[in-house]
């Protein structure tokens, strides 16, 4: 009986198929280079620095050290490479492309780069930057690397953004507080509202990216001439821990400040402990609450706010 793959190792292993298959590496040329794959992979890193110790390659590239040694005696025997003596160690032998070896790498260097290009190129700049973490994020994975936490970015929203804000909220808030769609259907409301009367100087969306992707957004509308109201706050639950959801709300207090407004309100509700906390620490004082029925659910709605 055949075993079944759990759904982890069976991505792991199917990626794995796809990668070899797009690199070329199942038909012993990579690239259209004529190298195989180790070849290639040798090759790439006797020409990105000179001094590599035959013993030190094995190890960084996980070959067999006999193995490397043919690999590198045939490359000897083309002219690629010199073997010379170690400064300061006689017995140990560095290994240095010659010219003749750099020109035979300068294609293979050439295609990897055309067809990494071929990608970017048909991709917009957010999916670019989202690949570009992935596969970092994905290495560091694989690999077992230890890596910091990366930092958020916050920018002004952009075209896409608003509709990412939408389905956010609406699949936060359904997972963590079990709201109906009806939020969803608010949301939407703030959000078409925001895009259709856009003040440019008054008015705000703030973006904040994680990896190239969005993971949180805080909302700066005008209520009247003196009063800006702070709206859609969230982080996703990737982002949470990184003092993300002040530094939006920090963010916006700010560009209202900056934008004349005197005085910033919001509304929130009770349940929501994180974003209250946030609050308070940034000076916003608790004016009213009232209980209500809303997205299926007995909530106490507040208001808050903050002399600017």
């Amino acid at each position: 009986m055949p075993v079944v793959d759990p759904p982890a190792i069976a991505a792991i292993r199917r990626f794995n198929r796809f990668h070899t298959r797009w690199v070329g590496a199942l038909g012993g040329d990579l690239h259209g280079s004529g190298f195989g794959l180790t070849e290639a992979r040798v090759l790439y890193e006797l020409a990105q620095r000179d001094g590599w110790r035959a013993g030190e390659l094995a190890r960084e590239l996980g070959l067999d050290p006999a193995y490397l040694s043919r690999l590198l005696r045939r490359f000897v025997g083309l002219g690629w490479l010199e073997r010379g003596r170690a400064p300061g160690d006689g017995r140990a032998l560095e290994l240095q492309l010659t010219p003749a070896g750099h020109e035979a790498f300068a294609p293979l260097d050439e295609a990897s780069r055309r067809q990494a290009d071929a990608i970017l190129t048909r991709l917009g700049e957010a999916e670019r930057a989202a690949l570009v973490a992935s596969l970092d994020r994905a290495q560091a994975l694989l690999s077992g690397a230890s890596q910091a936490r990366p930092s958020p970015t916050i920018r002004e929203h952009r075209p896409g953004d608003i509709g990412w804000v939408v389905s956010a909220h609406a699949r936060l808030y359904a997972q963590e507080y079990g709201w109906d769609i009806s939020f969803e259907a608010l949301v939407a409301e703030i959000a078409a509202k925001f895009l259709r009367e856009f003040q440019p100087g008054k008015e705000r969306c703030f973006i904040a990216e994680l990896e190239g992707t969005p993971a949180g957004s805080a909302f700066v509308v005008q209520e009247s001439a003196e009063v800006a109201k702070l709206r859609l706050v969230l982080v996703e639950r990737r982002a949470q821990g990184l003092g993300l959801g002040k530094r939006l709300v920090r963010e916006a207090v700010g560009f209202a400040r900056a934008a004349g407004y005197r005085r910033m309100v919001l509304w929130t509700n009770d349940i929501l402990h994180a974003a209250r906390a946030i609050y308070v620490a940034e000076g916003f004082r608790l004016v009213a609450e009232e209980q209500h029925h809303s997205f299926g659910q007995d909530l106490v709605g507040q208001n808050w706010e903050l002399e600017l």
